[in-house]
Order: structure tokens, then sequence, then C-alpha cells
């Protein structure tokens, strides 16, 4: 099968991946009169992580999705691919800790009254410590969270919950997580803030936040998040220009001498070809980089790269609401699991029995591990026993239940995944200019949902203006649940030098100058201040 409708048989811009960012782009694309084909390996869900699998009639988020983003860019986007289906929910997440809710972010003196008398003076006598004796050379998350929340707070708070997500200790992981992520979370704003409510000076929440207040409402697709992928899938169909291929895993893609891409995509049925102009791919690094023809050079850092998987395990429930939380954090070493979602809390309609509360368990693990091969059957029993532990429901409320694995959700913040994503980089840039890489695997950052759609939006721009305005490894990385500000209040995301341009060799740092130099012709607006509220996941 050969995909292409255009008089030479080649569309304007093959698309890998249907989620968020690839999506994004096939929608303006298509909008814009460009021809595009889509693949996809999923048979029926697009969406990426951020999709919505339906079993029997309940409806689970992957990974949970708020729709809130201070580009104004992407909220136009979102109000015209889905401009009827926003609901507004209220915002709750806390953490579990030792059989005591926390509120997240901390409150200080709510994480203080909990912990008891002992526990919180240990708290904070190890908290000034670290403030008068910090860690000089700051290496891992766990060198740049003990300087900022002290030893006793990062090793309660921290630890155990970033160690369940990433599978790996605190002190292997890069210090650019968490000054990424959690920047700007002050424990000492916390206790100023606290005191400051306790005379009645301020009534904003005690989030700890220096500059920000904590968005306390989101909107929500009624139906999940899969609900505005659907929707611009449609619409890319609808034009006439687009098609969506799914159950399409990449094989090969290779140059002719003319410079046109052939993609090749395998199925159920055989093989597709595809052959555009150019090719946008949200696949993760790793996997591109092995099924580029020839092979790049940088391939040896590409399988560096690592990726951390998960499972969602949805129980259904006999009885009212468990609680108000969109998710809970579970910071409980006596049990596997790392979070807690209430679909019911995301939105009403997503569980169809008024008397059935609904939850998904989200398990992190490696593809292939014992926990990700386990039957279904017994994950469920699994879910079950620990909801026990927890003291959340007795054994015979569980009425059903259902498992859905996500791979590659999260890209790792390893020692050396910053000089390994710079050499990929400029490999690929200086090779293979009309080979665009978006979105949160396509360029291995942990970047939410709006900021992935705005990689895509950028590079779209680039390919309809033919050269490279834009600068997509400046797109912004805001954390999901540290969301603050007003909803678009920025034109476009605000831009900040990537990750990926810190602990490169020489002869990379020479090569990642040389692209700099590349003019990002980016508009006024898009020149404003980073914002500091960052989050850890």
């Amino acid at each position: 099968m050969v995909v292409g409708t255009q008089g030479d048989g080649m569309v304007d811009v093959a698309i890998i991946g249907a989620g968020p960012a690839g999506l994004t782009s096939g929608y303006l694309l298509t909008k814009a009169g460009l021809r595009v084909a889509i693949i996809e390996k999923d048979e029926r869900y697009v969406g990426g992580i951020s999709r919505t699998v339906e079993h029997e009639g309940y409806r689970f988020d992957i990974g949970g999705h708020r729709f809130f983003s201070k580009s104004q860019q992407v909220v136009d986007l979102w109000n015209e691919i889905l401009p009827d289906d926003f609901i507004q929910r209220p915002r709750m997440s806390r953490i579990y800790y030792e059989s005591k809710f926390y509120s997240y972010p901390l409150r200080a003196f709510e994480a203080l009254r909990n912990l008891g008398i002992w526990r919180s003076t240990t708290c904070m006598v190890s908290y000034v410590w670290s403030r008068l004796f910090p860690i000089k050379d700051v290496r891992s998350f766990e060198d740049w969270t003990s300087n900022q929340f002290g030893k006793k707070l990062y090793s309660i708070f921290f630890k155990t919950y970033t160690e369940k997500v990433w599978g790996m200790p605190c002190n292997e992981m890069s210090a650019d997580w968490a000054a990424q992520r959690i920047k700007g979370l002050s424990l000492w704003g916390a206790v100023v803030d606290g005191l400051k409510r306790s005379l009645g000076l301020n009534k904003r929440p005690n989030d700890g936040m220096a500059t920000k207040t904590l968005l306390e409402s989101f909107r929500y697709p009624r139906l999940g998040p899969g609900m505005m992928w659907e929707a611009a899938r449609d619409k890319i169909i609808a034009t006439g220009k687009g098609d969506v291929l799914m159950g399409h895993a990449l094989k090969q893609l290779a140059q002719d001498a003319q410079g046109n891409w052939r993609m090749t995509a395998t199925h159920a049925q055989g093989e597709t070809v595809i052959t555009a102009r150019h090719v946008i791919s949200s696949a993760p690094m790793r996997e591109l980089a092995s099924r580029i023809h020839p092979l790049p050079d940088s391939l040896p850092q590409a399988t560096e790269l690592k990726y951390r998987d998960f499972l969602t395990v949805a129980l259904k429930i006999r009885k009212g609401d468990l609680f108000p939380d969109n998710w809970i954090y579970i910071h409980d070493s006596k049990v596997q699991v790392g979070r807690i979602q209430n679909f019911r809390s995301w939105s009403p309609e997503m569980v169809p029995d008024a008397d059935v509360a609904c939850v998904g368990l989200e398990y992190f693990c490696f593809e292939g591990d014992g926990l990700w091969s386990q039957p279904d059957d017994d994950l469920i029993h699994l879910a079950t026993r620990e909801m026990v532990t927890l003291g959340l429901i007795q054994p015979h409320e569980v009425i059903g239940g259902a498992v859905v694995r996500q791979e590659k959700a999260y890209p790792v913040y390893d020692e050396t995944y910053a000089a390994n994503v710079a050499a990929m980089r400029v490999d690929l840039e200086a090779r293979f200019p009309t080979l665009h890489l978006v979105g949160r695997n396509g360029m291995h950052r942990y970047n939410n949902q709006d900021h992935a759609m705005m990689t895509a939006m950028l590079t779209v721009e680039n390919i309809k203006a033919g050269e490279r305005l834009y600068d997509t490894w400046c797109v912004n990385e805001d954390a999901e649940y540290h969301e603050a500000g007003d909803e678009g209040d920025e034109k476009v995301l605000a831009a900040r030098e990537a990750a990926a341009q810190r602990a490169v060799t020489p002869d990379q740092a020479a090569a990642l100058n040389s692209l700099r130099d590349v003019p990002t012709r980016l508009p006024a607006e898009t020149e404003t201040a980073q914002t500091a509220d960052r989050a850890a996941a």
C-alpha cells in the first residue's frame, strides 16, 4: 500500500504518532491546505498518553491531564478543536503518608502539625542545617532537594515517591530534574505564608510559591482528554487532506537522492509506504534513531536513552466517592502503588453508575519486568489488597477492574541523558533539515500536553515558511500540578535554554553554538519572563 494522493504520489508531511504533538501538527497542516499522513501503532486509540480508554462504559484518563495553559495560542486551539465539551472542575491533590493526608504542594504548618512535635522539630533542624551547610557539588536529585528542604523532609516527601516513579535511587537522578520541576517551591516561603495567613494578612493558598498562586480549578473534556484528540483526528480526516492510519508501526525511514522521505510502516495486513517532503516525529528518540537508514552517527548515544513505563489498574468500587481529590500521591513504602486517581473527580461523566466509585491505581515499572508482565487478574488482586492496606476500602466492595499499560510514559533524566539528547539533536538537525522532532518522547523532555502542542505548532510554522523561524527546543517545561497564574496570560510559551544543552562534550557544545546562530525570529510576545513555579513528578 502506498499513501499519497497528490499528482506526484507524495504527501507534504508524514507524521509519526497520533498523540497531542502529532495530531496538533496534522490539524494545523491540513487546515493550511497541506496533505499529511499520520501513522499510529495503537489499533484503537489516538492521543498517546493523553488518550482516554473505555471499558464497559467506564472511562480512564491515562496519567491525569488538566487542561490549563499559560499560552493563549494553545487555549485558542483547544477551544477551536473542542468548542462545546469542556467542563470546569475543582483542583485537589494530596499526599498520603502514614495514614494522614497532606496538601500538595505542601502547606508548611499543616505538614508540621501532622508530623508531630518531635518529627517537625527534626525537620526544621535539618532544614536550617541545609541552609547553613549546603552540599556544594550538586549533582543529583537528592543533593538538590536536600539543599532546598533539608535531608529529613526530602526523605519523607520526595525520596519514596520519586524512587517509585523512576525505579532508580535519587542519588543517581540528574539534578536537572529537580531544578526544572520543583524550582520555586520554598519551605521558607510556605512558613512565611502560613504566618501571614494565621494573622489574617494573606488569604491566598499557602503553597510556598514566591510569586504565583496555585490554580484552584481547571477545564477538562467531559469524556476525558481523549475526546480532544478524537475530535482532532476527525477534523483532519474531514478536510480530505489527511489520513490517520491506525495499527501502523514505523519500520524504516530513509531519504532518496532528491531529499524526499520514504517511510515504511508495518501493520496486520503487511506494509504501507508513505513518501513525503517532510517528516514530523513524536516517536521516542531511541526508536527513531534505530529506524533511520542509514543509521545515524548518534545511534550509540540514542540507545543510552532510558524510559519509565507504568500501568493503571482501574477498580470499580461499590460505594460513594472515596475522596474528593483528582489524585493522591502515595508516599508509603508498604505498598507499590505510586498514585491513585479518582475518575469521577475529573469528570462525573466518566463514571456511568452514580453508586460506583472508579479509581485508577498507577504502578510505575519497566516494560517486561515482573510487575508489567503480571496477568491482569493478578494486578487487580494486587490493587485491591493495597487499597485495603491503605485503609481506603474493604475487599468485598470491589466489583470489577481493568488494566491499561503505557510504555515509555516518562523520559528518564539520568546523569547522561542531556549529553545523549544533545548528540542526537546535533546529528539529526545537521543531516536532515526536513526531519522535525516534537513532543515528549520525540524530544526526550518531560513536556506537558500544552508544551508538546507548542513544539508542534512552531514546527508547522517552520514547514510553512520553508525555514527554521522558531527554535522548538526553547519551548518551556512547566509542571502539571504546580500550574499557576492565569490561563492564556502569555501569547506563546516562555522560551528558555534547552536542558539538553547542558553537560555536553566540547564538540557537541560547538555544534550547538552553531545551531543557535540560526535565526529564531520569535515574535515579541515570546520574549516573556520564564515562570518560576515548577513541580516534581
